[in-house]
């Protein structure tokens, strides 16, 4: 299976929480602690501006019409977000909130008893996937925008259920757009890559994957699906990043038609790696474990056991750095790729680049 690319050198956390086990708590069940009373003689605060008042109004109209969208998607162990796609009952999600389950329990934001749903497909590269439920009376379909027209600075509500409290809204603005980055990697393996991803200040916990990113238009610009997290001082506030609608769609109406992503249009080798250590335990490249029979490095001669060192002029030293590289480049790009053969010999080849297969 070819790795997805990667870009970003922040490491991300999945949003995805777990449901509490043994506990007479339910999601969404904390402790926290009382605000303290207001002085019997404080003053009445004066009434908000005008504009104020206009921007609470439209938050209210936006939060009104899309949150009857945004459902809680259980699985064995874990909780997320998804939104509804259309009255047939499709939903949109990520593939980690999905996982390896083929089966799931959907909590309409109206309440009432939980809908079964089963997996329609899932494209883990890019994490998503889509879920229909067996029962799709009551659901109310999204409105997805036009991601590609967003500018920073514009306001944007993010909607889902973190930590299993069902129905919660944040707000923030588009922090930046055009990101790549990466999810969490496992078992060696790198994680999910999000392409021309948005970056929001809008605060994205564990439990928002899946939901939704609006604009003030009530429309779904992005899917909320990773936090930035430092490695020594553990989440950052206020850095998430949503899969942009105008991807989101593109995938979902694949996997909606045909069961399966059929054009990830994504850049591919058509080899199978892992990091390869030098003598002095650092990373000194990209070993080829296996080659796809008259695949791109097939055809350009590289081998088993040899050591990918730079594409297209960039160093290659691990899996990520590879993941990087294909990031930026598109399927059938000729690009030079350097390679070390296992007797020691260097030599660099021409590439024509694949395409990254679809998912289940």
């Amino acid at each position: 299976m070819e790795f997805s690319p990667v870009i970003s050198r922040i490491a991300v956390l999945a949003c995805l929480a777990a449901v509490p086990g043994c506990s007479n708590s339910s999601p969404g069940t904390t402790t926290a602690t009382p605000a303290p009373s207001a002085s019997a003689s404080a003053s009445t605060p004066a009434s908000p501006p005008q504009g104020a008042l206009g921007l609470q109004s439209a938050y209210e109209d936006v939060i009104h019409r899309v949150l009857p969208s945004i459902v809680q998607i259980t699985t064995g162990n874990a909780l997320g977000s998804g939104i509804v796609y259309d009255a047939q009952g499709h939903i949109v999600t990520n593939a980690h909130v999905v996982g390896e389950s083929r089966t799931f329990q959907v909590t309409l934001p109206t309440g009432g008893p939980s809908r079964k749903a089963t997996l329609v497909g899932s494209f883990p590269a890019g994490d998503l996937a889509v879920i229909k439920v067996d029962d799709p009376r009551g659901l109310t379909p999204a409105t997805f925008g036009d991601s590609t027209k967003l500018r920073v600075g514009q306001i944007v509500l993010a909607m889902g259920n973190p930590l299993g409290f069902s129905g919660t809204v944040t707000s923030g603005i588009v922090s930046a757009l055009g990101r790549t980055v990466s999810g969490p990697r496992e078992g060696g393996m790198p994680g999910s890559t999000i392409t021309n991803a948005v970056q929001t200040s809008a605060p994205i916990n564990p439990g928002n994957s899946g939901g939704a990113l609006v604009d003030l238009r009530g429309e779904v610009i992005g899917i909320p699906t990773l936090g930035a997290n430092d490695p020594e001082q553990g989440p950052a506030d206020g850095i998430g990043f949503a899969i942009p609608s105008a991807t989101a769609t593109d995938i979902s109406k694949q996997i909606i038609t045909n069961g399966r992503v059929v054009n990830t249009r994504r850049a591919a080798l058509g080899v199978q790696v892992g990091t390869a250590i030098g003598d002095d335990g650092e990373p000194m490249g990209v070993q080829v474990g296996a080659v796809t029979p008259n695949g791109p490095s097939a055809k350009a001669g590289i081998r088993n056991g040899d050591v990918i060192t730079s594409v297209n002029g960039k160093p290659t030293k691990d899996t990520a750095d590879l993941s990087e590289v294909l990031a930026t480049l598109k399927p059938g790009q000729k690009v030079p790729v350097a390679v070390q053969h296992s007797d020691g010999t260097k030599t660099t080849v021409q590439v024509t680049l694949g395409e990254l297969p679809g998912g289940n």
